[in-house]
């Protein structure tokens, strides 16, 4: 690694953050156009954006790793890096979540969908990873904070889904596994918010140096 001012460092690392979170968003974007219009170029595309966010996940990871081992950051810059190596990952989940949604929505009817508001719910969701980056960007504590409270308009909307669901399944034409997987989309449109909040969270460690206690959080206070 070059001998340059760290925050050098830190911006190109976080501008090959801020890439692989317009080809995430982008992703997103073109599972509602895929499923709505069944295209098949779309799908490919997406599976085939899906690897290559895997391998570029991969590849921040080592470089971060290789940037704290030869530069030593200390306070704020090593809270940064630490923050886009999980966001990173974060980032690539919510890819992964993308190929498992799209699968499920295929097997259901577009009447199903419209009733359980998935567009909308997908909608919410893709907006909140977007605005996670910004506030990464920014460094924006109040933008983090609203993708933490959209976060339980999807929580909320996903239970809708879920009574709604039970509701139909009792019912004697019941299409029992449309509707497992109308299930599976609402929880994994309810994890890509999840995992977006996550993002914000970890904005929120970076501005402040406020832990915010969640499951899985991989470092402590710095």
């Amino acid at each position: 690694m070059p001998n340059r001012p760290i925050h050098v460092h830190i911006q190109e690392l976080s501008q090959v953050l801020v890439d692989l979170s317009a080809k995430v968003v982008e992703n997103l974007s073109d599972v509602l156009y895929a499923v709505k219009y069944q295209d098949e170029a779309s799908l490919l595309r997406i599976k085939d954006v899906e690897n290559e966010l895997e391998m570029e996940e991969i590849d921040i990871e080592e470089r971060c790793i290789q940037f704290i081992a030869l530069q030593h950051p200390v306070a704020k810059d090593l809270r940064t890096i630490l923050a886009i190596m999980m966001i990173s990952e974060e980032l690539e989940r919510i890819g992964e979540i993308s190929l498992h949604i799209i699968d499920s929505m295929l097997a259901i009817t577009p009447a199903i969908l419209e009733l359980l508001e998935f567009e909308l719910m997908f909608t919410l969701a893709s907006d909140m990873v977007k605005k996670s980056i910004d506030a990464f960007v920014l460094q924006d504590r109040n933008l983090a904070d609203q993708v933490c409270a959209q976060d339980d308009e999807v929580d909320a909307m996903h239970h809708t889904a879920v009574n709604k669901v039970t509701a139909l399944m009792k019912t004697a034409d019941a299409d029992v596994n449309q509707l497992i997987n109308a299930l599976s989309v609402s929880r994994n449109i309810e994890r890509v918010a999840d995992h977006a909040s996550k993002i914000a969270q970890e904005v929120i460690y970076l501005v402040t140096g406020e832990l915010v206690k969640r499951q899985g959080t991989h470092h402590d206070f710095i």
